[in-house]
């Protein structure tokens, strides 16, 4: 049994591609060719070289000492926070601007939650000079002001999603919206491993440069290319794709997904989506989706402006399905607690989405000869305020 993506997109009973009429066109010609142009070796030249003298690749992969000293056991950070733009978002917009260009486009829309993923679509347009127009939630364009500043600084437009809970599926909404009003020369650039087929495979070719690094990487330092366990956080699960994606069919290396459960997963505030989803269709692929008794999405919740989404990409929702994926909900407590603890143990400060996965030492024990590789996402800076608020610093 394979955890990857068959040919027509589907995760075991995930994925596919659910989409009105109007937006056939543009997901066929991706689906046609994708991996046509991405195994081409002027592309691969291209994106390999834009990744290493551009984002900063390879990141780290480093051995958190004092961590790794509290909780008796090895722990690795994959410093996916040392890429240019403060995250891993920069390895997939790279990958799709490339990909837009080949298919002869020259404008492009985006959604984002917590900024990253505008940033990082802002940022390679500036780079390639096309036009680029970013979503954004109402509530998130307030809670994120930094970033937004940057894509603003960067060229692109932000328009806001006044919409429903005005958060990332309400930007999603949006630039679906946009995509379908400009089908011909707009290219969107979906920043997690979600959407309808080719993009959740897609996404998570373009992030798999994390987990590949990690195998040399690890054999570096531990004489093995496989840890014990591969963390992660997931909201849509881009990150988290990334990290274990040159691990999925290897059944010795255990993969754990870390969910946000906000101020408790049966409180009516949270984000967990494997504890609390049931099947359904979002953004054109069918996966485990927070939803009323009549199939209405409940707004999800987290302190975290980039783990609120009320579903979670169809490879996530078969890793749960299958069993092949741990998932473990984190309260927003939870994670603001573990941020701190890391950024005084280690000298770093993750984002918020990232302190999440450290929160699981609570609840997971390990052996002391376990090797776990935690992908540390991004960085702290964007989420400065929601600390010094949290915390009163």
């Amino acid at each position: 049994m394979s955890y990857h993506a068959n040919e027509k997109g589907y995760y075991g009973e995930f994925g596919g591609a659910f989409i009105p009429e109007m937006l056939y066109p543009n997901c066929e010609e991706l689906r046609q060719n994708y991996i046509r142009i991405m195994s081409e070796p002027s592309f691969q030249e291209e994106f390999h070289q834009l990744l290493k003298d551009y984002v900063g690749r390879p990141t780290p992969l480093y051995f958190a000492e004092r961590l790794s000293e509290k909780y008796q056991t090895k722990i690795y950070l994959k410093r996916e926070d040392l890429c240019h733009t403060g995250a891993h978002k920069v390895n997939n917009t790279i990958g799709q601007i490339l990909m837009a260009k080949k298919l002869g486009k020259n404008r492009i829309i985006a959604e984002t939650g917590a900024g990253q993923h505008g940033v990082a679509t802002a940022t390679v347009c500036a780079l390639m000079g096309i036009e680029c127009v970013v979503y954004m939630g109402e509530i998130d364009i307030e809670r994120q002001a930094p970033n937004v500043a940057r894509m603003k600084m960067l060229g692109a437009e932000v328009r806001a999603a006044k919409s429903g809970s005005r958060t990332l599926k309400d930007a999603t909404n949006e630039a679906i919206r946009d995509w379908i009003n400009n089908p011909v020369n707009t290219h969107y650039i979906i920043g997690s491993v979600v959407g309808p087929h080719p993009y959740p495979d897609m996404v998570a070719r373009f992030q798999s440069v994390i987990s590949e690094e990690i195998k040399w990487q690890l054999q570096e330092k531990e004489g093995k290319e496989n840890p014990n366990y591969v963390v992660a956080c997931v909201g849509g699960g881009s990150n988290a794709a990334g990290a274990y994606y040159h691990y999925l069919d290897t059944p010795e290396v255990g993969i754990i997904a870390v969910e946000a459960a906000g101020k408790g997963v049966n409180s009516g505030e949270s984000a967990a989506t494997s504890a609390l989803g049931k099947v359904g269709i979002i953004h054109g692929s069918k996966t485990l989706l927070m939803q009323t008794e009549d199939g209405q999405i409940t707004e999800p919740y987290s302190i975290s402006a980039g783990l609120d989404y009320p579903g979670v990409g169809p490879m996530h929702a078969h890793l749960y399905k299958s069993g092949r994926g741990e998932f473990i909900s984190i309260t927003d407590d939870e994670a603001m607690t573990a941020g701190l603890e890391m950024s005084q143990l280690e000298g770093i400060i993750p984002a918020i989405e990232t302190s999440h996965a450290f929160a699981i030492f609570d609840y997971k024990k390990f052996e002391k000869d376990d090797v776990i590789v935690i992908n540390l996402s991004g960085r702290g800076d964007k989420d400065l305020q929601t600390y010094i608020d949290y915390f009163r610093l």
